[in-house]
């Protein structure tokens, strides 16, 4: 059954996916998708977008219809999540690095009729498919050594024309779910609808000087080139990818991250924007081959998804010149703040201390600090939980309205992020109230709770804490601290080993400490900042 929260009388006439369909039936010769060799004139990809949902739909699939999406960095999972909003479908986005319990758990959770993987996870998604108790279908996105049906073959076979009879979605039914974390077995999955899609072309398609903060600027369908380097399907690469998108401009695809492969592809392809998660523009930076002058297309660098380092940042500005954005968003609010280039470059050069804010909010999203269970603002500069209202927020936690409940209150979302507002309206984050670690040469996130429920299931293991520790790499490290029973033998190689086979190499912990007992905070729960404190000043 589709969630329902708040619901409005009125539907969109149109939505996205209408959206970039006009511009694939103008001008049906210019490049539309590009990666590597493969590349789509608009008009091939808007009639393979039609045969994969037809595709679709002769496998039994209906309108509100979960179907989960496994895939890699390729133009046919572009296409294949477009044809699965097209025929009305809900898309659920299914990254890679869960391990196998956890991506199952995600399977069950969002109730999804079908999956389709890419061939490279094959394996995994029928293992998560096969413990789910619905059943789903199991669809490749090309041949596989697993018993599913390759999607793309059955597409070959079926028209070239757009499915009809497709039913305009709810105002407020889920289309869109992206994984969030949550409990080992009990994921969280934010739930959003086409509001947020309308909201997106509304701020690519309005004048930045009239409608606020944005992190891409206007773009020209005639010249613009976006490439999605970060994950499809992660927010940050689905954000991109639909920028591009609904303004016509060409989508470039890179399949995996290396830092002169990326090069390559931004000088070779003249791309003009892209997003960075801030260890991918470190790495660019890095680079030998990365001097002044050696991009001179490009216009647009959005770096998000983690914290990012204002030195960094700076000698970005110094490299490619005024062309550095920022944004805020998590996968609950996929945009809340954004800081544009020229408004970053003029202003941070004044006020250095803004090389350290995420900028303000973008149209039509409020955002206020607020204390711990308080529904009053904080003044400027105190520090308090970010809350935020707007369209572009979540409708609610898939399926699990206690914790939708916990995290909208009265149609504000309390984020978990901890910062501050300045008199302008920038803000500042300092922490994150959730428990989450950002690491990995892409920036995946490490759901501690995650880490934690798994590491009390071992033997001997009687209480156990995952935090983030600065590493020079990759920003975070994993690092576990484990209160062990009396007379038991842990072995931290082990317990490591026993994480990497369950939950996935993301999550394997840099280091492991062994303590008698984890310090606890006055109402018993473990008290993170001590632990954080103590390894602070082991480490000096």
């Amino acid at each position: 059954m589709p969630m329902i929260v708040n619901a409005q009388q009125t539907s969109p006439a149109r939505t996205y996916v209408d959206r970039v369909l006009e511009h694939w039936h103008e001008d049906e010769d210019a490049e539309a998708l590009v990666q590597g060799a493969q590349r789509l004139t608009r008009g091939e990809a808007r009639r393979r977008l039609f045969r994969l949902g037809h595709a679709l739909r002769r496998q039994g699939l209906a309108p509100g219809d979960g179907v989960g999406l496994f895939l890699a960095n390729r133009v046919d999972s572009v296409l294949v999540q477009l044809a699965v909003h097209l025929i009305g479908c809900r898309v659920v986005f299914l990254p890679p690095e869960p391990g196998p319990s956890e991506l199952a758990a995600l399977v069950e959770q969002s109730r999804a009729r079908a999956v389709v993987t890419d061939p490279l996870f094959a394996r995994r998604a029928a293992d998560a498919a096969g413990r789910s108790s619905h059943a789903p279908m199991l669809l490749g996105l090309g041949p596989c050594e697993q018993r599913c049906a390759d999607l793309l073959a059955l597409a070959a076979e079926c028209p070239a024309e757009r499915p009809d009879g497709v039913p305009a979605p709810g105002a407020d039914e889920a289309v869109t779910v992206l994984y969030t974390g949550g409990t080992l077995g009990r994921p969280k999955l934010a739930a959003h609808s086409h509001r947020l899609y309308a909201t997106l072309v509304d701020l690519a398609e309005d004048d930045p000087q009239e409608s606020g903060p944005t992190v891409f600027p206007a773009m020209d369908p005639e010249t613009d080139r976006v490439l999605a380097a970060t994950l499809l399907t992660h927010g940050s690469g689905h954000l991109t990818s639909i920028q591009a998108l609904v303004t016509g401009a060409t989508l470039v695809v890179l399949p995996e991250f290396d830092a002169g492969a990326a090069l390559a592809v931004l000088r070779e392809e003249r791309i003009t924007a892209t997003m960075f998660v801030p260890p991918m523009l470190y790495a660019l930076l890095d680079h030998p081959e990365c001097e002044p002058g050696a991009l001179p297309a490009l216009r647009r660098i959005v770096v998000g998804g983690a914290a990012s380092s204002p030195s960094r940042l700076q000698q970005a500005v110094e490299v490619f010149g005024p062309v550095l954005s920022q944004g805020y968003g998590q996968s609950e609010a996929l945009g809340i703040t954004a800081f544009g280039a020229e408004d970053l470059a003029a202003k941070g050069a004044e006020r250095p201390e803004l090389w350290r804010s995420c900028g303000r909010a973008i149209s039509d999203v409020e955002i206020e600090i607020r204390g711990e269970d308080s529904t009053e603002a904080l003044p400027a500069r105190q520090v308090g939980e970010v809350c935020v209202r707007g369209e572009t927020v979540m409708l609610g936690y898939y399926e699990d309205p206690s914790r939708t409940a916990e995290a909208l209150r009265d149609g504000w979302l309390r984020t978990g992020d901890m910062g501050y507002l300045d008199a302008e309206g920038y803000l500042y984050l300092v922490d994150r109230a959730k428990d989450i670690i950002v690491t990995g040469s892409t920036s995946d996130n490490v759901y501690s709770r995650v880490l934690e429920d798994f590491l009390l299931t071992l033997p001997g293991v009687r209480n156990a804490a995952a935090l983030g520790v600065p590493d020079e790499e990759y920003g975070e490290a994993v690092q576990i601290f484990l209160a062990t029973a009396e007379d038991t033998d842990v072995d931290p190689d082990t317990v490591g080993a026993a994480v990497t086979a369950e939950l996935g190499e993301l999550y394997t912990p840099r280091r492991t400490v062994l303590l008698d007992r984890l310090p606890t905070t006055k109402v018993g729960k473990v008290d993170k900042k001590a632990l954080r404190a103590a390894w602070t000043s082991a480490e000096r």
